[in-house]
């Protein structure tokens, strides 16, 4: 007799880590078997670690019946870039359901990034499933990045997320209506300790004691080291790397001197042992670069080469500081384990990221409008989580930046935008929008202030609507 699949897709240790929290809260209903699909999305898969080789997977794999591999399945095209033709839907379900032994089940499907394959892919090789989107990090809180088809959209039950912002709501699958629900905090804590039990390396590694008793199991805040001469207990700096270039967002030269701000400004605050998280493919030149100026500052740095999460290395390490750009992973260290954060060129990052419809500026502007620059030590001494007031403006920016980013998917949110852009657009808020993209939408904001009577300005209409006919006139003639 037929009975219930769930299937569940995993990329990323974080991922599968937020799937696994959901599970022990039991925000999954019983089915009669747990598959975990594992996916590895990296341009060359061959040469790069899949997320069930990663220290700590085991915990996560007790949680379910099976691990199964896409790439494997899929071979010899890329999770990336492959998903069935229309015509060949019928013949690849046959072929999936013999391979992975679900005869007649009804399937359920549990997945990231909808929009893209290979989460489309399985949604559209299992007709009909029902669907549930879980988020991996702040990009839930912005606009879906393409459109969706409706036969895919209208089957999306819920969209699982973090409580990364305490209080602000994801825009993500709205345009669906899907409902968003919270993964308890303290279920993916719980879940990160796990990993952090498995994971024994990262002391040795860093040079680094390991982190005992209370705070370290409770995420208390850690006391933010001054002192130019600590010695070997003092807790270090942790330096998040993201490899910007690889998404072509930075060039080679600007990511170098990114991470070089991270070293300055963390010495400049006085914390003498630094220890980097390097992006798994970033170039090891980096990593010299960056011990041999914090040398020359009178620091010392360490890499963390192990393939771990960073919220792993915050439970080994209770790291002073954490610094970074505008990963993820500064909300989970300033609202689940306490540690004083700081940003490092998310201006430079925001001046530079093109299109303006790139998904990664919902990330990098909830980080530049919420955390502080690591330059500003006053700042970074005095910033705490924000209040529900904060976290209002933050939510009223974002729906601005969303309808922006996707105007099509989001018309409803035009009326909001224009009142955000009329009331709220001065030189430091200006940094999230571009003019041209304004003026493309005919937002306020397009034309400089000085110059906004030119619009209803007759004169200037009545010049304007003879040179548009002199260039009339001027193509004709030379046709």
């Amino acid at each position: 007799m037929p009975g219930t699949t769930r299937i569940f897709c995993v990329s990323t240790l974080f991922g599968a880590a937020t799937l696994a929290a959901a599970l022990d809260a039991g925000l999954f209903a019983p089915t009669d078997r747990r598959l975990l699909l594992v996916t590895n999305n990296a341009a060359n898969p061959e040469t790069t670690p899949s997320v069930d080789t990663m220290p700590g997977f085991d915990r996560i794999r007790e949680r379910f019946d099976d691990v199964l591999s896409w790439n494997a399945t899929i071979t010899p095209f890329h999770p990336g870039g492959w998903g069935p033709r229309a015509d060949d839907v019928p013949m690849w379900e046959r072929y999936v359901r013999l391979l992975w032994g679900l005869g007649d089940d009804e399937v359920h499907l549990a997945v990231e990034s909808i929009q893209v394959n290979p989460a489309l892919a399985l949604a559209q090789l299992f007709t009909g499933a029902p669907l549930d989107v879980y988020a991996d990090g702040l990009m839930s809180y912005g606009p879906t990045r393409d459109k969706i088809d409706p036969l895919v959209g209208t089957r999306i039950d819920r969209l699982l997320h973090l409580d990364l912002v305490p209080g602000l709501t994801p825009l993500l699958l709205t345009e669906f209506g899907v409902p968003p629900v919270l993964v308890p905090s303290e279920a993916f804590l719980k879940v990160l300790g796990e990993l952090a039990e498995a994971e024994t390396g990262i002391q040795a590694e860093t040079g680094t004691r390991a982190e005992t008793g209370t705070e370290a199991e409770t995420g208390t805040r850690a006391e933010t080291a001054t002192t130019a001469g600590a010695g070997p207990g003092e807790r270090p700096a942790l330096l998040l790397g993201q490899y910007l270039s690889a998404l072509g967002i930075l060039g080679d030269a600007e990511e170098e001197q990114l991470h070089l701000a991270m070293v300055r400004g963390a010495v400049a605050l006085g914390h003498r042992r630094l220890v980097f998280k390097p992006h798994p493919t970033a170039p090891a030149r980096w990593s010299r670069l960056l011990e041999e100026e914090a040398q020359r500052l009178g620091a010392r740095l360490t890499l963390l080469e192990r393939p771990v999460l960073a919220e792993v290395a915050y439970q080994r390490l209770r790291p002073a500081l954490v610094v970074g750009c505008f990963s993820t992973a500064l909300l989970t260290a300033a609202g689940l384990y306490g540690l004083p954060v700081a940003r490092a060129g998310t201006g430079t990052v925001l001046a530079r990221l093109a299109p303006y419809q790139n998904s990664n500026r919902v990330p990098l502007t909830i980080v530049d409008a919420l955390l502080p620059d690591v330059e500003d030590g006053a700042a970074v001494g005095a910033w705490s989580m924000p209040g529900p007031e904060r976290v209002a403006e933050l939510a009223a920016l974002l729906r601005a930046v969303g309808f922006a980013m996707q105007p099509k998917i989001h018309p409803s949110l035009r009326g909001e935008a224009e009142r955000y852009l009329a009331a709220h657009l001065d030189p430091h808020t200006w940094r999230y929008f571009k003019r041209r993209r304004l003026a493309a939408l005919a937002l306020p904001g397009a034309v400089p202030a000085q110059l906004a009577f030119l619009p209803r300005n007759a004169a200037v209409r009545r010049i304007a609507r003879r040179a548009r006919a002199l260039k009339r006139g001027a193509s004709g003639n030379r046709r």
